[in-house]
């Protein structure tokens, strides 16, 4: 299997697009593209798996329920561990932002 996370970028539209690039048992790669989306209001991910994401391009504000909110940037990660709320606070409405998320189990 081979691709380009770069390509096949769809047109904005009202929600982000989410595209599985790997699944295993144990595991979930997955791209995400946001133009403009945000969480809606007073909704939080709670999920059971460790989420490891990474800005590909753009910029992203990620809000949490127990501690700081933190503003990413191309090139920048974060792990959230499984159960940690959290949600998308922002991201710009004039350009594409690409995560690379990995959910997987401890």
């Amino acid at each position: 299997m081979n691709g380009n996370l770069f390509a096949d970028l769809a047109i904005p539209t009202a929600d982000e697009q989410f595209q599985t690039l790997l699944t295993t048992r144990q595991l979930r790669i997955e791209r995400i593209v946001s133009h403009g989306h945000c969480s809606p209001d007073g909704f939080w991910y709670d999920q059971h798996q460790d989420e490891w994401v990474l800005v590909l391009q753009g910029q992203a504000r990620i809000g949490f329920a127990d501690r700081e909110t933190i503003n990413l940037q191309a090139g920048d990660y974060c792990l959230i561990p499984a159960h940690c709320r959290h949600r998308v606070e922002w991201t710009p409405s004039d350009s594409d932002t690409i995560w690379l998320a990995i959910h997987f189990d401890a």
